[in-house]
């Protein structure tokens, strides 16, 4: 089966939790594989060392064929910056289409953003190749919680594009029972909706990397980690107060926070404005060494925003918190809450409750090391019953076989939301 991979963003972006493991699956199936994407230049909006911006670039990274075609860099607070970056690669993927698209038998699209998921389903339809699309973040709500300037008026063009991409599509993976029955809600069949979690590199796990931060090294010290985005949807300013509400108390406590965003430089001078100077801020780290930090760890945390939104949005760094072996800390509602509670691997509370989290903190402080091994050692036996490679691969090579087999196509016409416009 030739398959082409469609996603804004890849390697060496960090956005994408579904990269060489799953590309590997798809060839062992057997598919003929051609990676669609842009020129890399999230998290930041600037573009990657080594690269400029081409009409067209064809790569070879980790053995898979790579096609870049051109898109607006961009990353930031601006609504416009983001949104001429996501048309820049929206009519960028559609030319692409419909040029090259009629030598593929299926396209796998990974959103966000829709507009990907856009311009597959048009030049599909010219070219009668079904798609199917996964689902990390549902638009517009998470749009909408972005607080980007002026989304508010977007939000009724953007469910109308969803919902016409939704019907178009042969098969929609989605990653958790949240996001399926928000689906379902919009008058998605639910017979087109397949959850499937999302899984981690566990082979970072089983041997990591050799890679040591001083900081972590000292015997006396209770190592806190945070890992991922530095946004505003993370709202890592609970983590920040929290850790400053509990420094007397807890004296041997240090926070890591390992990575980049647009909030850092907010969250650095929050930092030094409650003088918690048991915070240390270190530059984002390579997927394959991260594992190395977490082995350092007392515990893991993850923070999010409290809009319903994430409350049907499993973070990625969950699965990878799980698969390390070590105690979770959750700032954080629905369905990630539930599966760290579920798993027994750490504790979860309300998001945005920085006295809840303090708590949260010294309660798993004050556990023996033997208790917090234990849930460690649970969080990876949930991730391997449940949100392992090998069964969440299984369960995506049946969708795109179902999807190739479907030959049913809608008629290319406005969703009613759109008609309205």
């Amino acid at each position: 089966m030739r398959i082409v991979y469609v996603s804004q963003w890849f390697e060496p972006e960090p956005n994408n939790s579904k990269t060489e493991a799953f590309l590997n699956g798809l060839l062992a199936d057997g598919a003929q594989l051609t990676i669609l994407t842009g020129f890399p230049n999230y998290p930041g909006g600037k573009l990657y060392p080594g690269y400029r911006v081409r009409l067209f670039q064809r790569e070879t990274l980790m053995g898979f064929d790579v096609h870049r075609v051109p898109l607006y860099p961009s990353h930031g607070r601006s609504s416009i910056g983001r949104i001429a970056n996501y048309l820049s690669f929206f009519l960028s993927s559609l030319i692409y289409g419909l040029v090259r698209g009629r030598k593929f038998d299926l396209a796998y699209v990974y959103h966000p953003p829709i507009t990907v998921g856009l311009a597959v389903a048009l030049w599909g339809w010219l070219w009668r190749v079904s798609f199917v699309i996964e689902i990390q973040d549902l638009w517009p709500d998470s749009v909408a919680a972005s607080d980007m300037a002026g989304v508010g008026q977007l939000s009724r063009l953007l469910h109308g594009l969803c919902n016409f991409v939704y019907r178009r599509s042969a098969r929609i993976v989605v990653q958790c029972p949240g996001m399926k029955k928000k689906l379902l809600e919009r008058g998605v069949p639910v017979n087109k909706v397949t959850v499937i979690y999302n899984w981690t590199d566990e082979q970072t796990f089983d041997a990591p990397a050799e890679f040591v931060l001083p900081l972590l090294e000292k015997n006396d010290s209770f190592n806190l980690v945070y890992a991922g985005n530095f946004g505003r949807a993370q709202n890592c300013e609970t983590l920040i107060r929290a850790v400053a509400l509990v420094s007397e108390i807890v004296p041997n406590l240090q926070l890591l926070m390992v990575g980049d965003g647009i909030e850092e430089e907010r969250l650095r001078e929050l930092a030094g404005k409650l003088e918690a100077s048991n915070i240390t801020f270190h530059a984002r780290v390579p997927r394959n060494r991260m594992a190395a930090i977490y082995a350092h760890a007392d515990a893991l945390i993850c923070t999010l925003t409290s809009q319903d939104l994430f409350s049907y949005v499993i973070p990625t760094k969950t699965q990878a918190y799980l698969a390390s072996g070590r105690p979770v800390l959750m700032s954080v509602s629905g369905d990630a809450a539930r599966l760290i509670t579920e798993a027994g691997a750490g504790f979860a509370v309300p998001p945005e409750d920085p006295a809840a989290l303090a708590d949260a903190i010294i309660r798993m402080v004050q556990l023996s090391p033997e208790r917090r091994a234990a849930m460690g050692r649970a969080g990876r036996a949930y991730y391997d019953s449940h949100l392992s490679f090998t069964r969440g691969m299984a369960k995506t090579l049946d969708v795109i076989h179902e999807a190739a087999g479907d030959c049913s196509f809608e008629p290319l016409q406005a969703s009613p939301a759109l008609s309205k416009q």
